[in-house]
């Protein structure tokens, strides 16, 4: 009987000891643990993140019943989620007169961001288009309607870069702009050029 008891014990430990080693390695505490995996990045290895640009700006508007051009600088940077696509975020900035002398000077500002698409090209020549919403305000030396006056305004347009150093690209390119000082949307456009560094 002592011998019956004695092989029954040692049958039970090797069971338990069998059943230890088959037991999942999930609930193993010294089993290592998985590595989480790395964050996709939607950065592509063949483009600078940002983009920043400053140049000159020539605008025609046709705005609270007057007709008139302004010139002036705009600034812009962007930053580039893949090969093709990004967020701008720009203000520009005008000055001119609203008429013959001595027709009222007239200062414009349009600040604003939205979506910024590429055409990717083996070439230095590099398109690329914009829509940005924002806000478009005038500020007029005198006048009973007009003086200081803001809406909201966007800017639709395009151009082409081209890079003719390492990181320094130069920009040309054209824009609708719309504004809501009045019924119907007030149509008006602006053409500029200038430097465009990549970092």
């Amino acid at each position: 009987m002592r011998k019956f008891l004695v092989l029954c014990g040692a049958f039970l430990c090797l069971s338990l000891t069998a059943t230890a080693q088959d037991f999942p390695t999930a609930y193993n505490v010294a089993a290592p643990t998985a590595e989480p995996a790395s964050p996709v990045s939607l950065m592509p290895q063949d483009r600078e993140p940002w983009q920043l640009g400053i140049g000159f700006q020539f605008h025609h508007f046709g705005v609270l019943g007057q007709s008139f051009n302004t010139v002036g600088f705009n600034t812009d940077i962007t930053r580039y989620l893949n090969n093709w696509f990004g967020i701008e975020g720009t203000a520009v900035f005008g000055y001119g007169k609203n008429g013959p002398s001595p027709g009222l000077e007239v200062k414009s500002l349009f600040a604003g961001g939205g979506p910024h698409f590429i055409i990717n090209s083996k070439s230095k020549f590099e398109p690329w288009a914009h829509v940005l919403v924002g806000l478009q305000h005038f500020r007029f030396t005198q006048g009973p309607v007009l003086g200081s006056n803001s809406a909201v305004g966007f800017m639709a347009g395009g151009g082409v870069d081209y890079r003719f150093a390492g990181r320094a690209s130069w920009r040309v390119q054209a824009d609708f702009i719309g504004t809501r000082f009045g019924k119907p949307i007030e149509k008006s456009y602006s053409v500029g050029t200038g430097l465009i560094f990549n970092f």
